[in-house]
Formats: structure tokens, C-alpha cells, sequence
């Protein structure tokens, strides 16, 4: 199954390296394969795969083992060299006009361009997420789609399986890969048994505020550490903080941010699957406006509002630092929440949106709607 992005990526490699972000397991490899084998070339050129994690990979790179007749070259997981930078940044302009580059990895490429000699403007960024109901396989239903989203997730391995018991055993290995191997190899966090217990709480806390201190105390670290590790676990895509919607609004509360996971199937609940639904909106609207400004170059905000009278709307849109949507997620209560209500009349968004899992009817009541996951992406970003 090819993803949506495979087509841009091609597009762009025909002007800048490409570097392809995006969470360990979700596809990139598979995504780079496929563009190697299906890329353009010019006549008697073919494409190269290296992979760092691979000894004979890594000697292959570091010591450039590639021709003339390669102008595809893709280098997966590079960022785990610890001169990356500097060191694509000299090949790419000594050769820029016989290769072309695609660049993967597990962890936040555009942020570790921080410091030294900068790669900026000489690459495209992209961002691959997990399967959502909008880049479903041929011949899967919406409805068994998001099934299988709420109960294994959106990675591909455990979402085309479809098993559960066979998701929680990748799930388990694929957390023992990243805390043990790259956040080590990457990030060098010494007490990882103690960042395993952080994960934990985050997994049980999931769409709920994040009070750092009151979890840094529960595991007896500094909530500076608490603060550090969640940055650590966002660069590495595997959860990603949602922080308040403030501007404007007196009342509105100021610090803790609400954090997700890139896979549904991260959060540990017991009966309420009301978390991992909003969990599921959240990925949905994250991979849009992350397409929308690795595609059309646009800016995007995710944030959530709550005010000291305990209204609350999941989610705020922000797009080119104004207000463009107020999200609310339900599960199953199709009656429009008040607090959606009350700040659609307040802050006058273009789209105020409910949206219900598992709903009977959509409708319309003043000036908000109640929708259905895939009718409310198509309404906020079809006009985009």
C-alpha cells in the first residue's frame, strides 16, 4: 500500500534532500523502499539503501561506498551518527547536482538541526503518522478501520494483523526498543528503568491534565528531570504534548499540557474507552496539520482550553496564529457539550465541531456541529 505523502516526497527530492520523520515502526522504511523502487530515474541510474543500524551499512555510509549511478541515495536512521549534520550537510554540497537524498529517522530530525553549521534550506521536512480512517488499505471498511484503530492501534504491523494479543507483544518489544536502544543511544538518559516508570504514568494519564510535579514525585525525580524526559519523548515521536489555549482569555489555565500518544494503543485503560477515542481525534488532527505544513508550508497550533470555571474544549486550531477551530471529542453523548457552546458564541471560530464516535445523527445547532470522525476532517480541511 503506498501513503499518501509518497507522491510529494518524490516531487521535492527533484529539488532538496528530503528528511523523513516519524515514530519507530510506523512505516518509513517501508515508504523509502518503495519510493527507491518506484522513483524516476534518468536513463542507466538506479537508487541505494543504507541503514546505520546495520554494521556494514554504517561503514558503507561513513566511508560514502556509493557511484555516480546511484541518484537515489537513502540513509536510514542517520541522526544516530553523532555528526550527521555536518557531515550530510558537506556531501550534499559537493554533490548535490549527481545525488539525491532521502533522509530517515526515529526522532525529530528538524530539531536536532539545532547548533553547529545549520541545514536549513537545503531539505524538505516530512512527517509520517500512523494509519488513520483518511489512509485506510484497499478494500478496508471506515467501520472496520476504526475498530481495529481503537483496540491495536494505527501501526501498521499490529493494524493489519488486526490481533490484539499480537499488539500487546509488539507494543511491549517496540517500548523496550525505544527506551532501551534510542533514547539511550540518542538522548544518553541514564536511569531509563525510571523513565519506563514516567512512560507508565503518562500511558495511564492519557488526555487528562499533566501536573510534571505531582508525577516526578510519585517516581522521586526532579520535576526539571520529569520536564527534560517529556521533551526526550516527543522528540523521539512517541507521545506529543498539547499545551493551553490562553490568548485572550483571563480565565484560562496556564501550565500543564495534555499528552498523547502517536498509537491509540498506548494508553493503559481499564473500562472507559472515552480517552482513547479523544486520544484517536488527536492523532487524526495532528497528522493533517502536520501534512498541511510539511505540504502547503502553512502553520499549525494543537492546544486545548480550560478555564478556572472548569470549562473545557479538547482541542483549539490555530493556523497562521489564529483561531480556526474548537474540537470537542464524545464518545457516545451526542448533545453538544456547554462548554463548546459557550466559547463558539465567545471566540467566533470558523469551525466548531463535536465529534461523536458513535453517533446516530449528524446535525447542526447554531453554530455548532455534530459529527462523525471522518465528516468532521472533511469539513475543517477541505478547503485548506
Amino acid at each position: 500500500m503506498r501513503r499518501f505523502i509518497e507522491a510529494p516526497i518524490k516531487k521535492d527530492l527533484s529539488k532538496k534532500m528530503v528528511f523523513l520523520g516519524g515514530p519507530r515502526q510506523v512505516g518509513k522504511t517501508t515508504l523509502a523502499q518503495n519510493i527507491l523502487k518506484n522513483f524516476p530515474y534518468k536513463k542507466m541510474k538506479t537508487g541505494l539503501y543504507l541503514n546505520w543500524d546495520f554494521d556494514e551499512d554504517r561503514y558503507g555510509i561513513i566511508n560514502k561506498k556509493w557511484d555516480e549511478d546511484h541518484e537515489l541515495i537513502v540513509l536510514d536512521e542517520l541522526h544516530k551518527y553523532r555528526l550527521w549534520k555536518n557531515w550530510i550537510k558537506g556531501i550534499y554540497d559537493k554533490t548535490h547536482f549527481l545525488h539525491k537524498f532521502l533522509i530517515t529517522g526515529s526522532a525529530r530530525l528538524d530539531v536536532y538541526r539545532r547548533g553547529g553549521d545549520s541545514l536549513l534550506g537545503r531539505y524538505h521536512y516530512w512527517r509520517l503518522h500512523p494509519f488513520t480512517l483518511d489512509e485506510l488499505p484497499p478494500r478496508m471498511t471506515q467501520k472496520e478501520g476504526f475498530k481495529r484503530l481503537m483496540s491495536v492501534g494505527g501501526f501498521p504491523e499490529p493494524f493489519l494483523d488486526g490481533s490484539e494479543s499480537s499488539a500487546r507483544r509488539w507494543r511491549r518489544e517496540r517500548f523496550d526498543r525505544i527506551l532501551k536502544e534510542d533514547v539511550r543511544d540518542i538522548e544518553f538518559v541514564k536511569k531509563i528503568q525510571d523513565m519506563t516508570l514516567f512512560v507508565d504514568l503518562l500511558r495511564r494519564n492519557g488526555g487528562q491534565l499533566t501536573v510534571l510535579s505531582n508525577m516526578a514525585n510519585s517516581i522521586q525525580i526532579s520535576p526539571r528531570t520529569a520536564k527534560l524526559w517529556l521533551e526526550i519523548l516527543n522528540r523521539m515521536y512517541l507521545c506529543f504534548s498539547v499545551w493551553p489555549y490562553t490568548k485572550s482569555l483571563s480565565r484560562a489555565v496556564q501550565k500543564p499540557p495534555k499528552v498523547y500518544f502517536f498509537d491509540n494503543g498506548d494508553l493503559i485503560i481499564e473500562k472507559d474507552k472515552g480517552p482513547r477515542f479523544e486520544n484517536m481525534v488527536a492523532t487524526h488532527l495532528l497528522k493533517k496539520i502536520h501534512y498541511l505544513e510539511d505540504a502547503k508550508g502553512f502553520s499549525f497550533e494543537l492546544k486545548y482550553l480550560r478555564d478556572k470555571e472548569s470549562r473545557e474544549v479538547d482541542f483549539v486550531l490555530l493556523k497562521d496564529n489564529k483561531l480556526f477551530a474548537l474540537v470537542e471529542a464524545k464518545l457516545s453523548d451526542n448533545k453538544i457539550s456547554s462548554s463548546l457552546k459557550y466559547y463558539s458564541e465567545k471566540l467566533k471560530p470558523k469551525h466548531s465541531i463535536q465529534i461523536v464516535a458513535e453517533l446516530k445523527q449528524e446535525y447542526k445547532q447554531n453554530n455548532c456541529r455534530v459529527l462523525e470522525l471522518s465528516t468532521a476532517l472533511k469539513a475543517l480541511f477541505s478547503n485548506v
